[in-house]
C-alpha cells in the first residue's frame, strides 16, 4: 500500500503530523477520524520518508513480551500512550530498551503513529507486533492488540526454549562422546605401539589393534588439517547461510532430515497457524496477515507455499486448496482450514490447530529424545569398548606367551 503524509489537529487544536499506509486518501481520512484527528492536509509521502529505520540495539523477545504486557495494562488503566511510554522507559534498567522506548516516545510525541515509530526499530519490534499494533491503533483496540502480542511472544519463546531444552542433553552426550574417543585415539593409543612391536614383527598383532593404530597415526597427522578445514568450512557455511539461497537450502534440508524433518515441519506449520489466527483475530486483513505469516513460519519452503496461497486468495479462491497442493501441510490441518473458511471461524480454528500441533509435536519430540539418550550412551560405550578391546587383546596374548 502507498504511504501518505498528513497534517491534522486533535480535539485540543494541537497540530499533529506523520505518515500512514492506506489504499487511498479516503482511507487515510477515515483512519484519522477513528483516532479523533481532523485532517488538514493529506498528500503522497516522499519516497523513503515513511520510515527511518534505525539499526539500534537488539532487545530479547522475552523482554519485549513484558513491555507489551505492561503497556497494555497501563493503557487499560487509562494512562495516556505518551505517559505510558515514558513510565516504561524510566523504569527499565536495560540501556538498549530505554533507548528504543525513548525514540518511540519522541516519534509519537512529534505526531507519528505508534506503529510507524516502532517500525524504526526492527531489531526490537517484530513485523507481527508492528502490524498488530497498527491494526489496534487504527481500530481502537490498541491495548487488546498489545496484550495479544505479549501472549504470542511468550508462547513463541516458550516453544523455542522447550525445543532447545529437549535437545540439549543428547547434543551434550554427542560432544562428550566425540571428544573422549578423539582424545583416546590421538593421545592414548600411540603409547602402546612400542609395546606391540614384537607381536607385529611376528605377524601376531590382531587386525582390530592394527586398524586402531593406523587410525591413530592418521588422526594425529591429519588433526591440524582437519581442524583448519573445519574452521574454514564453518566460516564458509555461515557466510553461505547468510544468503537467501543458503537459507532456502538449509530450510529444505531441515524438512528432509529423517525423523526430525516431520518435527521441523509441524513446528513451522504451528507457528504459521498461530500467527495467522492471532493477526486475523485482531483485525489485520487476510492478505497482510498471510504476508506476515510467511516470515513467521520460520521456513522459506513453507513460506513459498503460503505466498502462493495469498496469490490464490487475491484471485478470489480459498486458502485451503493451495496449502493442500504444496504437500507441506498435514491433510487434517488443511481440512480444518477448509471447514473454518466455510463457517467463517478461521481465526479461532487456526489457534486450536496450532495448540494441537504443538502438543503432538512435543510428544513426538519427547519420545525421540528418550530413545536418543540411551542410543548416544550405547554408541559412546561401544566406541570406548572397541578401543579397550583393541588394546587389551594384544596385552593378554603377550602375557600368555610369556
Amino acid at each position: 500500500m502507498p504511504d501518505f503524509a498528513y497534517i491534522a489537529r486533535d480535539n485540543t487544536g494541537r497540530k499533529v503530523s506523520g505518515t500512514i499506509s492506506a489504499g487511498s486518501r479516503r482511507e487515510v481520512v477515515a483512519s484519522l477520524g477513528k483516532q479523533a484527528l481532523f485532517p488538514v492536509e493529506v498528500k503522497d509521502a516522499p519516497a523513503g520518508s515513511a520510515v527511518r529505520v534505525k539499526r539500534g540495539k537488539k532487545v530479547k523477545p522475552q523482554m519485549m513480551a513484558v513491555v507489551y504486557a505492561q503497556l497494555a495494562d497501563l493503557l487499560r488503566s487509562g494512562v495516556p500512550l505518551l505517559r505510558s511510554l515514558e513510565v516504561l522507559k524510566n523504569q527499565t534498567s536495560h540501556a538498549g530498551l530505554a533507548e528504543v522506548l525513548g525514540d518511540v516516545h519522541a516519534a509519537v510525541e512529534d505526531g507519528a503513529n505508534v506503529a510507524d515509530a516502532m517500525q524504526q526499530h526492527p531489531r526490537a519490534f517484530s513485523e507481527m507486533a508492528i502490524s498488530m499494533v497498527r491494526a489496534g491503533s487504527e481500530g481502537g483496540f490498541l491495548e487488546d492488540a498489545l496484550a495479544r502480542v505479549a501472549q504470542f511472544t511468550e508462547q513463541a519463546q516458550d516453544l523455542k526454549s522447550r525445543t532447545s531444552g529437549a535437545l540439549a542433553y543428547p547434543v551434550f552426550l554427542a560432544v562428550v562422546g566425540v571428544t573422549v574417543v578423539t582424545v583416546l585415539i590421538i593421545f592414548f593409543v600411540p603409547k602402546f605401539e612400542g609395546l606391540f612391536q614384537r607381536l607385529r614383527d611376528r605377524g601376531e598383532l590382531p587386525m582390530l589393534t592394527e586398524g586402531l593404530l593406523f587410525v591413530s597415526h592418521k588422526a594425529g597427522a591429519w588433526a591440524p588439517v582437519v581442524i583448519l578445514a573445519a574452521v574454514v568450512g564453518g566460516i564458509f557455511a555461515r557466510n553461505k547461510l547468510a544468503t537467501e539461497a543458503g537459507r532456502v537450502w538449509s530450510d529444505r534440508l531441515k524438512l528432509r532430515i529423517p525423523g526430525l524433518g516431520g518435527i521441523f515441519q509441524s513446528l513451522a506449520v504451528a507457528r504459521f497457524c498461530r500467527v495467522l489466527g492471532t493477526l486475523l483475530h485482531n483485525g489485520v486483513p487476510i492478505l497482510r496477515s498471510l504476508e506476515i505469516s510467511t516470515e513467521a513460519a520460520g521456513n522459506r519452503i513453507l513460506g513459498a507455499a503460503i505466498s502462493e496461497a495469498a496469490e490464490n486468495i487475491s484471485a478470489g479462491q480459498s486458502l485451503a486448496k493451495p496449502l493442500a497442493t504444496s504437500g507441506y501441510f498435514p491433510s487434517e490441518v488443511v481440512e480444518m482450514i477448509a471447514v473454518a473458511e466455510e463457517s467463517n471461524t478461521l481465526e479461532s480454528v487456526l489457534t486450536n490447530v496450532a495448540d494441537s500441533l504443538e502438543r503432538r509435536t512435543f510428544r513426538r519430540l519427547e519420545i525421540m529424545v528418550r530413545l536418543l539418550e540411551p542410543l548416544m550412551l550405547l554408541l559412546l560405550a561401544g566406541a570406548v569398548l572397541v578401543v579397550v578391546i583393541a588394546l587389551l587383546v594384544p596385552v593378554l596374548k603377550m602375557s600368555t606367551t610369556m
